[in-house]
This record gives structure tokens, C-alpha cells and sequence, in this order.
């Protein structure tokens, strides 16, 4: 390989590293906070110091690239994505962190009625789908299993979208719940944030394979 190759393949392995990195710890936060497992909660919060060490180690490889070498044509479209990517990877894992907080304030399980109304489980398996996805397209260097994502992101936001009426149903019912609405909405609110800078990492994944702009278009 040429040294454009080498910083090229050291990208790829650092950003596929990192997709598994964040996508363990979006698995580990729906664990925790459905289990209420501090325990797990803790092993998120001290993991996170890795997801911000690698992806300024990202940001590094890909400024020496263009640096060093003055990509053009795929290489550069594949630097350009790949430093946006790494900001969307590395703002899911702050997500997964924020949630695993709420589990160490909360410090009990909530209720499963409650849970189950707003979809919870469901919410966090679509977004940790959506994240298999990418990990799976990524590695295939597979552009159409990307855009698999964007209909769950539309399931995503509908659940979103839904959440405010029946948590405000739910607290009129049971006041005595209400600060473990205020976290459970925050959460949801966190998991479709989720889905959209997966959307985003599907978005730039497709512009680097395929030169095709979706952004901002339905």
C-alpha cells in the first residue's frame, strides 16, 4: 500500500472500532436502565473516557491525511465523512452516558406499566438496531444496508412524538411518579436523538460510497 493507503486503513479500522465501542455502550445503557443496574450504570460512565480518546485519535488520523497527503475524489469524500461520522459516534455515546447518570439518580426500577406505555424497550432496541446496521453496512462497505436504517427512524420519532401525552396521562394518574416521568421523558428524548445521528452517520456513509447527497432531502 502507499502511505495514503496506510492513513486510509488506519481510519477504517479506528472509526469500525469505534461504531462497536458506542454501540456496546448504547446495549449496556438499555440494560441498566431497564434493570436498574448501577453496577452497569458505573462500568458505562468510566467506559466513556475510551469513546473520547478514540475519537480524537480519529480526528487526528484524518487531519495528518489531509495534512500530509491533500486527499481528492473518494479518498477525500472518504476523510470528510468519516470525521463527521466520528462527532455523530461519539455524541451517541455521550447519550448512552446520560442515561446510565439517570440510573445511578433515580436508584430504583421504574415501573413496568410505565415503561411499557411509553415503549421503552422498544425504543432502545430500534436505536441499538440501527447502530447493527451501521456496524454490519460499515464493515461490508455495503451502502444499501445503510439506508435499512431510515425507516426505523422513522418508528423512532413516532414513539418520540407520542411520549409527551401518555407520560402527562400517567403522572395526572400516579403525581406521586412524576420524577421518574421527568428522567423516563428525557431518556426517550435521548434515544430519538440517537436515531438521528445514526441517521446522520447513514447519511455521510452513502455520500463517501456512493457521492450522493441525502442531506436535508426526504
Amino acid at each position: 500500500m502507499n502511505p495514503i493507503e496506510v492513513e486510509i486503513e488506519k481510519i477504517n479500522d479506528a472509526v469500525l472500532e469505534m461504531i462497536e465501542l458506542v454501540k456496546a455502550q448504547l446495549s449496556r445503557s438499555r440494560d441498566s436502565f431497564m434493570n436498574s443496574d448501577e453496577e452497569l450504570a458505573h462500568q458505562i460512565i468510566h467506559t466513556e473516557t475510551r469513546v473520547n480518546s478514540l475519537e480524537l485519535t480519529i480526528d487526528k488520523y484524518c487531519e495528518n491525511t489531509i495534512a500530509r497527503f491533500s486527499p481528492v475524489a473518494t479518498d477525500l469524500r472518504f476523510v470528510v465523512s468519516m470525521l463527521k461520522i466520528n462527532s455523530d459516534l461519539e455524541r451517541i455515546g455521550d447519550y448512552a452516558e446520560s442515561i446510565a447518570d439517570y440510573v445511578l439518580n433515580i436508584n430504583h426500577k421504574l415501573e413496568k406499566t410505565l415503561m411499557d406505555n411509553v415503549r421503552t424497550d422498544e425504543m432502545f432496541n430500534l436505536a441499538i438496531e440501527m447502530l447493527e446496521l451501521i456496524a454490519d453496512a460499515y464493515a461490508t462497505d455495503n451502502s444499501k444496508k445503510m439506508k435499512k436504517l431510515f425507516a426505523k427512524d422513522k418508528v423512532l420519532n413516532q414513539i418520540n412524538k407520542e411520549k409527551s401525552q401518555v407520560i402527562a396521562e400517567y403522572v395526572l394518574a400516579n403525581p406521586s411518579t412524576i420524577h421518574d416521568c421527568l428522567y423516563l421523558h428525557s431518556t426517550i428524548k435521548k434515544l430519538e436523538r440517537v436515531g438521528d445521528h445514526a441517521k446522520n452517520i447513514a447519511e455521510n456513509y452513502i455520500f463517501y460510497s456512493d457521492a450522493k447527497v441525502l442531506k436535508h432531502k426526504k
